[in-house]
């Protein structure tokens, strides 16, 4: 599991910093990639990465403003040419079918692929299956806003080949059932219970991936106990008032709901212009006076999502 941001300004574009998009790679978990925000020129950006538009299944807007928005329709398009055929789930607000429906009309385009529309209107559940739960909220923001809480289901175990070493499983068959907790019987009669030879199942991991917002409790619920917490820091302390009057947060105010939600790690995403250059050491510092794990992200970083260290008996 791994982030890629391939957009992390806020608001207009800068040399530095493209708008807000972010991949999240489940390639070894699933062979897929999830899509969250889609501004403009992201599918410009795709291009210096390894993304293919293809491996793209789910796309989640956190809501309409524009620097989240608008390279939608043409990463669809393109998504068509590049040999997207598997159906594409599109969370959102209400109003993003619209959206899209009216920019292919209007463009004359035709995808290749079927959209599947998810429009939000109330926090809970959006997606499950054995794998992956999805848990949307909505945050504080000038417009309907959802923040997104991404959990992986528990790993089972793994088979304790040395404590077989003694039986001398043949390797096949045999194997597999044990790893599936089943009973198996060996040529000499030998009875093996598969849960004996079974490691402790290992937690998933949590991520949790806002889209702009004022501090609010909402936030604190969805990253709970997170691993890693990829929060908007559109301004720095100096700036809370600005920051209250256009419902964004500061570096601080992300970096208190990361102590009250316990989170491991910090990824503290969309940016102002006007942070350029080592300016942006402004926004680390005022967050590591109240969280010390945080990291202002670049267009380009990757960021492996580790599994926590196993607890020792």
């Amino acid at each position: 599991m791994e982030l890629e941001f391939l957009g992390t300004g806020a608001g207009v574009p800068s040399k530095g910093r493209n708008l807000s998009s972010l991949a999240l790679k489940l390639l070894n978990e699933r062979n897929e990639i999830w899509l969250f925000d889609v501004g403009e020129a992201t599918q410009q950006q795709i291009l210096e990465t390894t993304i293919r538009p293809r491996k793209i299944n789910k796309i989640f807007i956190t809501h309409l403003h524009g620097d989240h928005l608008f390279g939608l329709p043409g990463l669809l398009s393109s998504r068509s040419f590049q040999g997207g055929q598997t159906p594409l789930d599109l969370y959102g607000p209400r109003g993003i079918k619209r959206f899209v429906q009216t920019t292919l009309k209007l463009s004359d385009s035709h995808l290749t692929y079927k959209i599947n529309y998810h429009e939000l209107q109330a926090g809970g559940v959006i997606f499950e299956d054995q794998t992956f739960r999805v848990i949307c909220g909505q945050l504080e923001h000038r417009i309907p806003c959802y923040g997104y809480r991404i959990e992986e289901k528990p790993h089972a175990g793994e088979l304790l080949m040395e404590k077989l070493e003694r039986f001398n499983v043949p390797n096949g068959p045999l194997l597999g059932q044990l790893k599936r907790g089943q009973e198996i019987t060996l040529a000499d009669g030998t009875v093996l219970r598969g849960t004996d030879f079974i490691g402790p199942s290992r937690p998933g991991r949590v991520v949790t991936i806002l889209g702009d917002t004022r501090y609010c409790s909402e936030s604190i619920n969805l990253a709970r106990q997170a691993d890693v917490l990829v929060h908007e820091s559109t301004l720095a302390h100096a700036e809370e008032k600005m920051a209250w009057q256009h419902y964004h947060s500061t570096s601080r105010q992300a970096a208190q709901v990361a102590v009250q939600a316990q989170v491991k790690r910090l990824l503290l995403n969309h940016i102002s212009a006007r942070y350029f250059g080592n300016s942006f050491y402004e926004l680390l510092n005022d967050a590591r006076k109240v969280f010390s794990n945080v990291y202002v992200v670049k267009d380009f970083d990757q960021i492996e999502v580790k599994f926590a260290p196993a607890e020792e008996d």
